[in-house]
């Protein structure tokens, strides 16, 4: 477990502002209820955001979620991980690539596609056993974009659900890439730059576009 509650590059759990938000956002007597409160505490404190330079690594850091306020799926399940391993809880990060039917046309533009590669969750060690948390879209996003917001017990996996509000279908799991101690970023990003070459090819001018 040394690997799962130790600092890493990308999973900085060391940080002051992790530290800082993990000792506010942690509340509860047990391991199980201070995970719980700080599932909400990145997903809804932290804003969704797909629009970022992903050929920078701050783009994957759980630190600099913070530092934004925003973040998109790989940072943000790093930064519950950071959070997590902040507090002494086992922590590491999972990754999928799923299809999702529910995409705005501005993103599929982008991206050129419907497929998101590396689609980033968190994995927490919880009452002997490995639980998924997804906090990616905070609540707000979740109500304008009518996607049912996911909850999280501590005890059953939180992933994204298969259909909306409507019944349409949301988010479809097609490939599972495996669960990692850190981001594996350099290889992300090389799966990026491959996958989305026009949204990559953005670098900065990617923070001009608007999502929600």
């Amino acid at each position: 477990m040394k690997d799962f509650l130790s600092p890493a590059a990308f999973i900085d759990s060391d940080h002051a502002a992790v530290v800082a938000f993990a000792k506010k956002s942690a509340i509860g007597n047990t391991p199980l209820e201070r995970a719980v409160s700080l599932y909400y505490a990145v997903r809804d404190g932290i804003r969704y955001n797909p629009f970022l330079d992903f050929t920078k690594d701050s783009a994957f850091r759980a630190s600099q979620c913070i530092v934004a306020g925003e973040g998109f799926c790989v940072g943000k399940a790093a930064l519950l991980a950071a959070c997590a391993r902040a507090d002494g809880i086992a922590a590491r990060v999972g990754f999928a690539d799923v299809k999702n039917h529910l995409t705005t046309p501005a993103l599929r533009e982008r991206m050129g596609s419907d497929l998101f590669v590396y689609h980033g969750y968190t994995e927490l060690f919880l009452e002997e056993k490995w639980v998924k948390a997804t906090p990616a879209f905070n609540v707000e996003l979740c109500w304008r974009f009518k996607v049912k917001p996911l909850e999280f017990d501590g005890r059953t996996d939180s992933i994204f659900h298969p259909f909306d509000e409507d019944d349409r279908r949301h988010m479809e799991y097609l490939r599972d890439r495996g669960s990692h101690a850190d981001v594996p970023a350099a290889e992300i990003m090389r799966v990026f730059r491959e996958s989305y070459p026009g949204l990559y090819r953005l670098g900065g001018k990617a923070a001009q576009e608007q999502f929600g």
